[in-house]
């Protein structure tokens, strides 16, 4: 189905990358800024050799790069590789605006810390206090306990929708209202309480999206106004922006799936602007992720002061700090986001005390290339913590990690942990994709090619009860659970011919299928870009796809016996269309 289909819209979703983390060449950087950018274009190790980024990028299908790299609390170089627009032959410059996804978080967190730091919010008050154009509705579920701007930003408000699809050029956008109410047009479900605000991380597009509306119901300005002119302008991000762009506005580059086809309308319109919506550069970038380093040592404050800078950066609850997320690597700290919007991907990763960083932003779906040149870079530039660790545990240890665990966020996703030599392996249950983890302690784990950590806890009696993913996802120890074999059965022609047709997304009208019957499987192509997946039979109205049984749909019937509804990957609704 649809990539946002298919991938649920997990912001973790990962990929076997088949590299291995290596050393840099030699133990020094280069002394020259030519050197340096030579060793990044040139040194990303993967599949067991050298690889250039423009090389990298053709075998990866990512049609353009961008890429900012930050020394000593200043832009050392940036550059662009590739194109913005295949079909015009638009080249990638370090001007060219991407879309930042989920980094538009951090700095929608600033521009709400600015709102506080200016006295006309508090962090720890209701907000239902700032709400005026809608109100949160409590509930069962929320136990009592209110919801505060604090736990909007650090992801512990216990509210729903992870994060957002986007809405096609030319569609119909919903209001924030509807988009909190799961409305009309609104493509997503209502933002409602799953638990108690402060009990646990969990990460939630919607929880931002509320505190958009409470900058501009307190402000009574648009969240873009509002962000340009308390945030964006102060840092001298001057060719960002949050609005939606026009269609003269030049230098945005065109997104592109995986397979390098051209997202339709060129690129997704995110109304959910504090979560999804920024448009922006890693030269932009990285002028946040310095001032933020600044600010921290308290040698700047164009935004916010030194308190707040250190209050946004300090983890309240796992590593989610205000509209950031915090790793430790070794004895060093890093603060970082990255983002996934329909055609684009990004990341961004400053540390706390040397002035280290990057971003880097690319129009593909294929995100492995920003990992290489995170670890290339940190490669070429020693950062503090890239190094491997050397903890070994033993297999005993290893293998008390193994089992299956539950997303506390979704009680139908399950993912395998399983010793591998002597490291650890994790098994997405949905698609099948596997990720290999050294052990940073006797509970830490990291892949450090994609710089994805695992942090294990246990229960009262001392047993693995619970990993934390990418520092917000909470997976829960099941034993009880059992993985399904799915082996084909036959279906006849008859029975097959019964589901063909045409099915609509649910949700997003744009999202439509057609179903084609075969001998003994069903050919499901998806109509707005042609690609064409098998799915075999496994019971008389359940299927699998061929090429990956991790992936299964299910048909089911209306009142009239009539096969109407198809259920996607354990979640998307469709609608035959009649």
């Amino acid at each position: 189905m649809k990539k946002t289909l298919s991938l649920l819209l997990f912001s973790f979703i990962i990929s076997s990358l088949g590299y291995s983390c290596q050393q840099a060449e030699t133990t020094s950087i280069p002394n020259s800024v030519e050197e340096r950018i030579e060793r990044v274009e040139n040194g990303i190790d993967a599949e067991g050799k050298k690889w250039t980024i423009e090389d990298r990028m053709e075998a990866l299908k990512t049609p353009g790069v961008s890429i900012a790299v930050i020394q000593d609390f200043k832009l050392d170089w940036a550059k662009g590789y590739g194109y913005a627009n295949i079909e015009n032959k638009t080249r990638v410059t370090p001007s060219t605006l991407f879309q930042a996804a989920s980094i538009s978080k951090s700095l929608a967190g600033v521009g709400v810390l600015k709102l506080a730091q200016d006295k006309k919010v508090k962090l720890h008050e209701d907000i239902n206090t700032y709400l005026k154009s809608w109100k949160f509705p409590y509930d069962e579920n929320s136990g009592g306990k209110i919801i505060t701007l604090y736990n909007l930003l650090s992801h512990t408000a216990g509210t729903s929708v992870h994060g957002f699809r986007g809405y096609r050029n030319g569609t119909s956008i919903p209001t924030i209202v509807q988009i909190l109410n799961g409305e009309q047009s609104a493509n997503n479900e209502a933002v409602r309480s799953h638990f108690p605000a402060g009990e646990k991380v969990q990460y939630s597009g919607g929880g931002t999206t509320i505190a958009q509306l409470i900058v501009m119901d307190v402000t009574a300005k648009s969240f873009s106004t509002y962000m340009d002119d308390e945030v964006l302008q102060p840092l001298g991000m001057t060719s960002s922006f949050y609005h939606q762009p026009s269609a003269s506005q030049a230098n945005l580059a065109t997104a592109y799936l995986a397979d390098m086809t051209e997202v339709t309308g060129k690129y997704h319109i995110y109304p959910e602007q504090a979560a999804a919506s920024l448009w922006t550069n890693p030269t932009d970038l990285s002028k946040y992720i310095i001032e933020t380093q600044l600010a921290l040592k308290g040698a700047s404050s164009k935004v916010l002061t030194q308190e707040n800078t250190r209050l946004r950066l300090t983890p309240y609850k796992n590593d989610a700090g205000l509209g950031v997320f915090i790793t430790s690597m070794g004895n060093a700290k890093y603060f970082q986001h990255g983002g996934a919007n329909e055609g684009f991907r990004a990341l961004y990763v400053g540390d706390f005390e040397k002035g280290n960083g990057v971003a880097i932003m690319v129009n593909s779906e294929n995100n492995t290339i920003i990992r290489e040149l995170l670890l290339t870079v940190a490669n070429v530039y020693r950062w503090d913590g890239y190094e491997d660790s050397g903890i070994k545990l033993s297999q005993a240890q290893l293998k008390s990690f193994e089992g299956y665990y539950q997303a506390a966020f979704d009680a139908g996703k399950y993912i395998e942990i399983r010793t591998k030599d002597s490291k650890l392996m994790l098994r997405q249950h949905w698609d099948g994709e596997e990720i290999l983890f050294d052990a940073q302690s006797e509970l830490e784990f990291l892949n450090r090619d994609i710089n994805f950590p695992l942090k294990f806890s246990k229960n009262s009696n001392g047993q693995i009860s619970e990993v934390l993913a990418f520092n917000r996802d909470v997976w829960k120890r099941d034993d009880s659970f059992v993985p399904q074999i799915r082996k084909p059965i036959e279906l006849s022609p008859a029975q097959l011919k019964v589901f063909e047709g045409k099915f609509r997304h649910r949700a997003d009208k744009n999202i439509e299928v057609k179903i084609v019957a075969n001998k003994n499987h069903l050919s499901i192509t998806q109509l707005w870009d042609g690609k064409e997946m098998i799915f075999v039979p496994e019971t008389t109205s359940n299927f699998f796809m061929k090429d990956n049984p991790y992936r299964a749909i299910r048909f089911n019937k209306d009142s009239a016996g009539e096969f109407t509804e198809l259920i996607a990957f354990g979640r998307e609704h469709l609608d035959k269309v009649k």
